[in-house]
């Protein structure tokens, strides 16, 4: 069993690693077989991202660290219970490509074993 504590830290240490763009800290959290999803919606049009495996998922990773970076973040709620957690969070996220900045809110839903990520999903919309 994980302790709250444990996990709070490694979402913490997951939100760190993506506002610094830091792609080997992000991985390193994850385990080699977790489930990855991101599901959004952007300008109207739907994102969706489910990979398997670090091996998978770290290209998409990958592209978000060199298309976008993350300013202003905001933890706003971590719920945790059992091995499971939901993070609420906001930030500013500029795009490298378009110039744009835009407020968003993210929801990751977390499952945690042996002390690493092994199921992820993130929920976002931008404001």
């Amino acid at each position: 069993m994980t302790l709250r504590a444990d996990i709070d830290r490694l979402i913490s240490e997951l939100h760190a690693a993506r506002v610094r763009g830091d792609l080997n800290a992000m991985c390193r959290l994850f385990d080699d077989d977790a489930a990855f999803r991101i599901a959004g919606s952007s300008e109207g049009k739907p994102i969706a991202i489910t990979a398997h495996g670090v091996r998978e998922f770290r290209p998409w990773l990958a592209m978000m660290v060199k298309a976008f970076r993350i300013g202003d973040y905001s933890r706003l709620s971590l719920v945790i219970e059992d091995e499971r957690a939901a993070a609420h969070w906001q930030a500013r996220i500029h795009s490298k490509i378009t110039g744009v900045s835009v407020i968003t809110e993210l929801v990751d839903l977390v499952e945690v074993g042996a002390g690493r990520i092994v199921s992820y999903t993130e929920f976002f919309v931008p404001q």
